[in-house]
């Protein structure tokens, strides 16, 4: 078995490459390639380690013809065009834990240097002046931090805060009660924040939701005297009004690791009175840049060798411990979808995923993914579980999961429905044993069959002399049945036929099935 190859095209610990290679992955260092560069030979890699320096851009991943995944190490990845990687199917995974600590700690370490002037007294000091009588700053002790964001960072810099004797409120859209009671900091709204805070800091990612979260509007209800500390995304603060701010003294001070722009040359807020600055060093500790690289190794290599998925923002995580107990529900997954989108005539509207019994227990995501990478090849050959959801989307197909606890006839149950011009068309399958998928109903008829290689498809009336003819024009066509799948609904009534053939079946055998006295529906199938 061919090992997959990683390409680690920024500087990185080099202890991530030994972890490439103890996981079954082989893999090249090479820092510091052009775009041009890397395009002529990104083709060659089934993975791509990267950290800020390289642009992965959509002329980069049209290059990429074996790409399956590309590793941030680190949490920014503005640097990578997720949505066209997705539409690719290229994972995209960051490590968002592992210089967490190393940011909170920058944060406070802006905080006291904002609240007693540290930088502009250093630079006097040393000039040979003793300005002491310049310099009053205030404590931290018993003022009100104001975090906007307090997830994994924010969180982290709420602890340190309460250290410091600091009382903590916080505005997330995503923070629970409870969790705020388990951080012992108050939730609050936005207004709330700016007008109560007497030092905010910003742990949120750049979207169109928060970019310019402090905007002039903003800026203008906070406390006067204010301090404002950034050490997550650039683009959440208006820079000119915070420098109007600085000015006019409404802002106390405020300290920045990050820029709308970056590098960040120039800026309205340099030389400003009260500003501080500091290159994008929130990530930069040693352990940190350990951490983060040995982290994006560990989680390319488990997803390249054992289809385990962790910190990807494009599909949902699956552990490596997951991926083998999942796998056959995925492969009954995508068969039935692979199923039900042969035979459904007419733009499908919608589609239902149902899961029962004890493939209830299980993740939905993954499984939901594999049901619409099956549907989705009916379209496009280059579908996977990456791609197949934003594919679907933009077909403006109606996506629904379901779960039922409650076990049915079978121990476990997938079922799968989608929505056509003529109707709802449904197909149900389970596992025999731990690991053999088996179609069981299809369309409302009981039927028993493995979803394999080349298949026919037969809809006719149930009569004497069907099976014989349909076997007679087979046989003289040269055509070998594997299998023989029969269902029906009722004695003389409508029944079903799927059969296992050898080889593709030409489509003048279809025609002549198609004759065939009683025959309603003939379709050629391929899983």
């Amino acid at each position: 078995m061919t090992k997959p190859k990683v390409l680690i095209s920024d500087k990185m610990d080099p202890n991530a490459a030994r972890i490439f290679e103890e996981r079954g992955c082989d893999v090249d260092v090479k820092p510091g390639m052009t775009p041009d560069e890397l395009k002529a030979v990104i083709g060659e890699y089934d993975g791509l380690a990267i950290r800020s320096a390289t642009k992965v851009t959509p002329e980069i991943l049209d290059a990429a013809e074996n790409l399956k995944v590309i590793g941030r190490a680190g949490i920014g990845v503005d640097n990578v065009d997720i949505p066209y990687a997705s539409g690719k199917g290229v994972v995209v995974m960051n490590t968002p834990f592992g210089n967490s600590i190393t940011t909170a700690e920058h944060a406070i370490a802006l905080i006291m240097a904002v609240a007693r002037q540290i930088p502009a007294a250093d630079a006097r000091t040393q000039k040979g002046e003793w300005p002491k009588s310049d310099f009053m700053g205030v404590e931290v002790t018993g003022k009100t931090l104001g975090l906007i964001g307090a997830g994994n960072i924010g969180s982290i810099v709420a602890s340190r805060a309460q250290g410091l004797r600091m009382k903590v409120i916080a505005y997330d859209p995503f923070l629970t009660e409870d969790r705020a009671i388990e951080l012992g900091i108050e939730k609050v709204d936005l207004d709330t924040l700016l007008a109560r805070a007497d030092f905010i800091t910003l742990h949120t990612p750049l979207t169109d939701e928060t970019r310019n979260i402090l905007s002039r509007e903003n800026l203008a209800k906070t406390k006067q005297g204010v301090r404002i500390v950034n050490c997550a995304r650039g683009g959440l603060i208006d820079e000119e009004a915070l420098k109007d701010m600085l000015e006019n003294g409404h802002v106390a001070g405020a300290a920045l690791d990050v820029f709308a722009n970056e590098p960040a040359k120039e800026s309205p807020l340099f030389g400003t009175p009260g500003f501080i600055s500091t290159p994008h060093l929130g990530a930069s500790t040693t352990e940190a840049q350990v951490n983060v690289a040995l982290q994006v190794a560990e989680q390319m290599a488990d997803y390249l060798v054992n289809g385990g998925v962790t910190n990807a923002l494009n599909m949902p995580s699956l552990s490596a411990e997951e991926a083998p107990k999942l796998r056959p529900y995925m492969k009954l997954a995508e068969n039935l979808g692979s199923l039900v989108g042969q035979l459904a005539h007419g733009n499908l509207t919608k589609i239902s995923i149902e899961r029962e019994g004890a493939a209830a227990a299980l993740s939905g995501k993954p499984i939901e993914g594999a049901v619409l990478a099956g549907l989705m090849r009916q379209y496009s050959d280059t579908v996977n579980m990456v791609n197949a959801p934003y594919l679907a989307k933009e077909r403006g197909l109606d996506i629904r999961s379901v779960r039922h606890e409650k076990e049915g006839a079978y121990n476990t149950l997938i079922r799968v429905t989608v929505g056509t011009e003529q109707g709802d068309r449904s197909v149900a399958g389970t596992l025999f044993g731990t690991d053999a998928p088996r179609l069981v109903e299809m369309f409302g008829v009981g039927i028993e069959a493995e979803l394999a290689g080349d298949m026919l498809y037969i809809v006719n009336e149930d009569a004497p002399g069907f099976i014989g003819r349909i076997g007679t024009l087979l046989g003289e066509n040269g055509i070998n049945i594997g299998t023989f799948h029969l269902g029906r609904r009722q004695a003389g009534g409508e029944a079903v036929l799927l059969l296992s053939v050898d080889a593709p079946i030409p489509q003048e055998v279809v025609k002549q099935a198609c004759a065939l006295e009683g025959v309603k529906v003939v379709m050629p199938l391929a899983f």
